[in-house]
């Protein structure tokens, strides 16, 4: 794409997200977060007359509060009762604030810093904070501009408090656990009562094969100090309980049953309770399978205990959401990709593939604004692959292209996209994709979460698929689905866009502009397994030769193949 027609493209791609995002459904903040300011009382230190400090919680993005052009300046909500703040979302006009500081208060006068800047940007601001109070406020200290602070929105999310100035809190998050018996060993390395407590959905507690898998099986928690419970989330592995109780405990030896079943579900249980007790244990008696018992998830919910603080939860994509990343791939011919966005991941493939991944010698800009992957037929002496099935040689005959930008780019959340023109043949198989980042810190598939945007089997270029793994569903098992082009055109002709718009709440994915598949978390946790999806990932772009589900080569296959891909962005 010429660089002229380029800038009219992304300026219309960046208009088109916009759109995309302004007309998705509303990213919720969190399961346990409620926007809490919309409506509440505010008072600021100044206003700039016609803008009114109520317009920045009024939910209108059209209507805004300005302040005296002066600093210090600040603007405080009462939210009406003591409250956990877990988010504050600030919307600027183009008067913000270079420094500021989020501020929380039992009383408007004692107040407590939770979140400081000396360089905000601007725009919309999403910002995890971990505090206590009835009243927030955010307090600048630096202008950005010669006016004054001006905030189309000032949103404050958490969890609502009760009478007694308390609020649900996660109380057994990091949490001293004990179980009738632990796993350890091949199959569920160190599964032990602490993962079932770490907010982590990809580890588990799991009894022990040789000495639990009977009934009774239980798990507790010792939650530090006497609680009122109010809530308990058990996310099960396949291994659950078809009868079991949740019971509490003032010592950990006497125990009052606050809930019962005798037919669970497994997957995700959202169970409302009443009970006090510093203790918490699921009692398992009957099992559903000939296995044990297993949770990835128990969480306690409720006031009191001594909770310790779990890290704060990513935020959402702001909105409209900005560009934050891209490549356009206007390099020089011949020119290697950018080494500050990718790097080369030089090796042999998975899944019975047939080429070797070269150090970026398969990778290089056309001229004309593309980068293009290209697969060959040659062989890599040295470099040990499987049979191929038409030679039987296992030395690998083809190479190819694989890049990631784990080292340089990992983000949580957003809108992933890229244009890419796919190349026809058999036993070829184009992607783009992701990968949870602590797989490249030891965490292996698919703990760490896959996410596939595009693959497309050179054999059927009429069909494309957006899947995503996880330790509960993966391989042919994972979550995801086929779709076509309309009238069933084939997606090697042209160039096309594929994205996921990708939030706490799940994943949109979409083939330019219209909607192919839509993930829902809560949907997935109640009847597939833990949703593992919300940490850090990074991007690959990788066009495999041959493998266990495109199948191999033939006499048919072009090589060169070329993937070409016109640019990717996230934005945020």
């Amino acid at each position: 794409m010429p660089p002229s027609l380029r800038r009219l493209g992304l300026f219309l791609a960046v208009a088109l997200t916009l759109l995309t995002f302004s007309t998705l459904p509303a990213s919720p903040a969190r399961a346990a977060e409620t926007l809490l300011s919309q409506g509440k009382p505010v008072t600021v230190s100044g206003s700039e007359p016609g803008y009114t400090p109520a317009s920045a919680v009024d939910g209108n993005q059209g209507t805004r509060w300005s302040s005296a052009f002066t600093d210090p300046q600040w603007i405080q909500v009462d939210l009406g009762a003591t409250a956990a703040i877990s988010r504050v979302s600030l919307n600027w006009e183009g008067a913000y604030a270079k420094a500021l500081q989020i501020q929380v208060s039992a009383d408007a006068t004692n107040w407590t810093t939770v979140y400081g800047t000396t360089s905000g940007a601007g725009g919309a601001q999403n910002l995890a904070v971990s505090g206590t109070g009835r009243y927030v406020r955010m307090y600048g200290t630096q202008r950005a501009t010669g006016y004054g602070y001006s905030l189309w929105e000032f949103q404050v999310y958490g969890t609502p408090g009760s009478g007694d100035g308390g609020g649900d809190a996660l109380l057994s998050y990091g949490r001293t656990g004990a179980a009738s018996s632990a796993q350890a060993d091949g199959n569920c390395w160190e599964c032990t009562p602490a993962r079932a407590f770490d907010r982590d959905p990809a580890s588990r507690w799991a009894t022990s094969p040789t000495t639990g898998w009977t009934d009774p099986g239980w798990i507790s928690v010792d939650l530090g100090a006497p609680a009122q419970i109010h809530k308990v989330a058990l996310q099960w592995d396949p291994a659950y309980a078809k009868s079991f109780q949740i019971q509490v405990s003032p010592d950990g030896n006497t125990w009052t049953s606050v809930y019962s079943t005798t037919a669970g579900t497994g997957f995700k249980q959202t169970l409302t309770v009443s009970g006090s007790g510093r203790y918490v244990r699921m009692y398992g008696t009957e099992r559903a399978t000939p296995y044990g018992y297993s949770l990835w998830e128990f969480q306690v919910y409720g006031t009191g205990g001594a909770p310790v603080t779990p890290p704060p939860l990513p935020p959402d994509p702001a909105n409209p959401p900005r560009l934050v990343w891209s490549d356009e791939f206007d390099g020089p011919a011949a020119g290697k990709p950018d080494q500050a966005k990718w790097r080369a991941d030089p090796g042999t493939g998975q899944n019975g593939e047939l080429e070797y991944y070269t150090d970026h010698q398969n990778a290089a800009m056309d001229g004309a604004g593309h980068l293009v992957m290209e697969a060959r037929k040659e062989a890599t002496p040295g470099k040990g692959c499987p049979p191929d099935p038409l030679t039987g040689s296992t030395t690998c005959q083809y190479t190819s292209a694989r890049m990631n930008t784990g080292a340089t780019f990992q983000f949580t959340y957003g809108r992933v996209e890229a244009r890419i023109k796919v190349p026809k043949g058999n036993g070829l198989w184009p992607a783009f994709w992701m990968m949870g980042g602590d797989f490249l810190t030891g965490r292996p598939w698919p703990y760490n979460g896959e996410v596939d945007i595009m693959e497309v089997l050179g054999k059927d270029v009429k069909t494309s698929y957006s899947t995503v793994h996880a330790p509960a569903y993966n391989g042919g098992g994972g979550i995801g689905g086929p779709y076509k082009l309309p009238q069933d055109a084939d997606f090697s002709d042209d160039f096309h866009v594929w994205a996921a718009d990708w939030n706490s709440k799940g994943i949109v994915y979409s083939l330019d502009g219209r909607t192919v598949f839509t993930l829902d978390k809560e949907t997935v946790e109640r009847t597939r397994g833990p949703w593992v999806f919300d940490h850090p990932s990074y991007m690959i772009l990788n066009l495999a030769v041959g493998g266990d589900w495109p199948g191999p080569t033939d006499a048919t296959t072009p090589f060169p193949a070329r993937m070409l891909v016109d640019y990717v962005r996230v934005y945020q």
